[in-house]
């Protein structure tokens, strides 16, 4: 491995460190009344965005600072990478990064939708992790 596949593979791995630590204070879930389901579903978005971070990086993919995973995914599509079908879901959490963060007008999030979040995140986080290991 030449010298900036493996630089590009140490900042993918730190970018997939941080979507891990997302996705672990998501599956924390509302441990108390005082957390909001806004905020964990939040945590869930990270996750999914910092993982397809990762991918664009391991790929040179350059990327805009945005939070919208329609966005990642279409940047990894058009770079041939194609992630499976059911993964396409998590461009749901895209509402999760800005307009659920603050005090709005928006649809109530309940349980099932945290748990709709939750699952995507997981499903993306493992295959992102099991494709950087095919990059070792």
């Amino acid at each position: 491995m030449g010298r900036l596949s493996m630089k590009n593979t140490l900042k993918a791995r730190e970018w997939l460190k941080r979507a891990k630590s997302n996705l672990a204070r998501a599956r924390l879930g509302k441990v108390s009344d005082e957390i909001l389901y806004e905020d964990i579903c939040f945590d869930a978005q990270q996750a999914v965005e910092k993982a397809l971070k990762a991918v664009c990086v391991i790929n040179e993919i350059n990327f805009n600072r945005a939070h919208d995973i329609s966005y990642l995914i279409d940047l990894l599509d058009t770079a041939n990478i194609k992630l499976p079908k059911r993964l396409h879901r998590a461009k749901l959490l895209t509402n999760y990064a800005v307009e659920t963060r603050y005090p709005g007008d928006y649809m109530q999030i309940d349980k099932d939708m945290y748990e709709d979040a939750l699952k995507i995140a997981e499903m993306v986080l493992k295959w992102v992790d099991d494709n950087l290991e095919k990059e070792r």
